[in-house]
């Protein structure tokens, strides 16, 4: 008897562990679910340091908060995995799996195991994404179709704080990663990395431009010793060594006993930078634009007067990080030692100039003679909130014109998706019968969180909104979403509101892989 009341302790203690696990994700699914669509509230951020941000962005607001809970902060990494894969859609991964816990949790109040739970939305979720991905769903589109491609990034934009510029940042987002790809026909992916963004508080959105054919550097040149600020038909240098005497590794101390011996330390000083500045000069460069050192200055002032007295161009301090993007740019090579100088090694562009905006000082390169494959987009706006706003919804932009190019197939938004889903699993459901069948029914049925989201979000009447798109999906309008704008059911597609299959089929799949590791956890262990 003993045995069985500790059998049943065990059950008790298991059922808790997950109860409480179920539960804490839920509190963090709740709290971004009104974030959800175009209509979705923003969330006001602020850290211990007083710094504030407003966004919408599930992976931002997930990003930056304190969560102590082990299972909630299982969500934190849902949305992130999905930033990761997609780009897009980490608000309506992280509501798809508090939908799909909430079923969970009741089915395993009427007794149904956890494995069985499990196992059955494995194969419910592997259904969706053949779903997803028919004819009926899916539509497949050429890279060359530039207009569809800037349809697919606005809707990503239309949910964003920044949502009212989305015909201004649309076209620059599609163009930029068309840009860096290496070929159309072929490529599968693209980096990123490829695309620099550079922030300016200057002006407004609509001032935001894209640059192709040469580079914008978010600093300005060194004037100190009168040098240029401005140049034509220039070869550029990119240096990582640098302008100034050498100092020894260790930290020693050189004693001078009279004055004859500062002459010829300055003689030799002087002697060594003019060998280098000759090395420059003779390879026909200037502009010259050196990496940041740590150890030494990068520049000396007695570099600067001779650079500035030849007339080239100096800009220094350039990041280490950005090293490679701006050689790719230039379509020049990075110059270590001054005995590797050559006219080989040099960038060639149109200009180079100085530009003083309200925000500071920026440096542009234009008429690059061969640009590499990269990109950079100067971003400007009035305020810093605004700015930082902007780069992380044009972020997702350029994300989800990236998941076309690796999976090239289009999908209706709107929660058109979610609600075929609802439709065609609850009407496999009732073939399989049993256990199973029971769970995926549940599993359609979370499905329908999304559009209930986006409705209530919305400020429709949620249940008229699903009753009448779970009527127009019976129907076989497997396009039709709910309307934002004016607050019926449409047909997405006609209204321009398209979104990447990949978003849809990484949310389905990376929510459904986390509720089953949820729900596989029995037991908390702390160790100390």
């Amino acid at each position: 008897m003993s045995g069985d009341n500790s059998k049943f302790a065990g059950n008790e203690q298991q059922r808790d562990v997950r109860s409480s696990n179920i539960v804490a994700a839920k509190a963090v699914a709740n709290c971004i679910r009104t974030s959800l669509g175009p209509k979705g509230m923003d969330k006001m951020i602020q850290t211990a340091s007083g710094e504030v941000t407003i966004t919408n962005d599930g992976a931002t607001i997930l990003g930056k908060m304190e969560v102590q809970h082990p299972a909630a902060k299982m969500l934190m990494d849902l949305s992130a995995a999905q930033d990761v894969e997609a780009g897009d859609g980490t608000t309506s991964v992280v509501v798809i799996c508090g939908a799909l816990l909430s079923a969970a949790e009741r089915l395993l109040t009427r007794g149904l195991h956890p494995s069985v739970i499990s196992e059955s939305w494995q194969q419910a979720a592997a259904e969706a994404v053949k779903i997803l991905s028919s004819e009926k769903v899916a539509i497949p589109i050429d890279l060359t179709d530039r207009k569809n491609l800037i349809k697919t990034a606005s809707t990503s934009l239309n949910s964003k704080v920044i949502g009212g510029y989305s015909d201004v940042l649309a076209p620059l987002a599609v163009d930029a990663v068309l840009g860096v790809c290496e070929d159309i026909k072929t490529a599968t992916s693209v980096d990123l990395s490829d695309i620099k963004i550079v922030k300016k508080m200057h002006g407004t959105l609509e001032d935001t431009e894209l640059i192709l054919d040469g580079l914008v550097l978010d600093r300005g040149c060194v004037k100190a010793a009168g040098g240029p600020t401005k140049m034509e038909d220039c070869k550029i240098g990119l240096i990582q060594f640098c302008l100034s005497a050498p100092k020894t590794d260790m930290e020693n101390s050189v004693i001078v006993r009279d004055s004859s011996q500062i002459d010829r330390i300055f003689r030799e000083e002087r002697r060594y930078i003019l060998k280098m500045i000759k090395k420059i000069i003779k390879s026909g460069c200037n502009v010259l634009l050196v990496q940041k050192s740590i150890l030494r200055d990068a520049t000396s002032e007695l570099a600067q007067h001779y650079l500035a007295k030849k007339k080239i161009m100096l800009v220094t301090d350039i990041e280490r990080k950005d090293i490679e993007f701006i050689s790719k740019s230039l379509g020049c090579q990075p110059i270590a030692h001054i005995d590797a100088f050559a006219p080989e090694m040099l960038g060639t562009a149109k200009s180079v100039a100085e530009d003083s905006s309200g925000g500071g000082k920026i440096i542009r390169i234009s008429g690059v003679k061969n640009p590499g494959k990269a990109a950079t987009i100067l971003l400007n706006a009035s305020n810093r909130l605004v700015l930082d706003e902007a780069e992380r919804s044009l972020h997702d932009a350029l994300c989800v014109v990236r998941c076309l190019v690796k999976m090239r197939y289009l999908t209706a938004g709107g929660a058109a998706n979610e609600a075929e889903l609802t439709y065609q699993l609850g009407k496999k459901a009732k073939t399989m019968g049993g256990v199973v069948g029971y769970c995926t029914k549940a599993f359609a049925e979370a499905l329908e969180v999304i559009p209930y989201t986006l409705a209530e979000n919305a400020g429709l009447h949620p249940i008229k909104i699903v009753t009448k798109l779970r009527k127009e999906h019976s129907e076989g309008k497997s396009t039709a979403g709910i309307n934002i704008k004016s607050g019926t059911i449409s047909n997405m597609v006609e209204e321009n509101v398209l979104q990447p299959l990949l978003v849809s089929v990484s949310a389905i799949k990376l929510a459904t892989e986390t509720v089953q590791a949820i729900l596989k956890i029995d037991d908390i262990v702390p160790v100390r």
